[in-house]
């Protein structure tokens, strides 16, 4: 398996890249996505519903793979030029991250297992990736 990821967005935008089939990391900065690699798989988290308020979710929302294509530039937003790769997304449902905690590696016996999220997009362990996409009851 290639990398696996761990992506933080609001489940508003995660629900807006799975209707589009991208992604977009760090409010659209290249550099983010130049990281990841055709056939990676990623998992999107979802703090919140929307970003900066809404209801808590603390979810896993969206899981996919890294298509084979070049980054695009998306829709401009005043000054800003997002970029956005192509993903596959898998049919899965969302999974509460309270259940998995105990058995990621990266949240196991970890008080502030929320501080990893606020990277914004991380790389973790194929069996990680199981966990998460076994409780998401994904379809690859």
């Amino acid at each position: 398996m290639n990398a696996c990821w761990i992506a933080v967005a609001s489940r508003d935008h995660v629900r807006a890249a799975v209707a589009g089939g991208f992604a977009q990391l760090h409010h659209g900065k290249r550099v983010a996505l130049d990281r990841l690699k055709p056939f990676d798989r990623i998992v999107y988290y979802s703090p919140r519903e929307r970003m900066g308020d809404g209801q808590p979710v603390r979810a896993f929302t969206a899981i996919g793979e890294v298509l084979d294509a070049p980054l695009y530039p998306g829709e401009r937003v005043g000054n800003l030029q997002p970029f956005r790769r192509g993903v596959r997304f898998f049919q899965s449902q969302d999974a509460p991250i309270e259940a998995l905690l105990g058995e990621l590696s990266f949240t196991h016996g970890r008080t502030q297992w929320g501080m990893m999220f606020r990277r914004g997009v991380f790389r973790i362990g194929a069996q990680d990736y199981r966990v998460i996409a076994a409780a998401m009851k994904a379809v690859e």
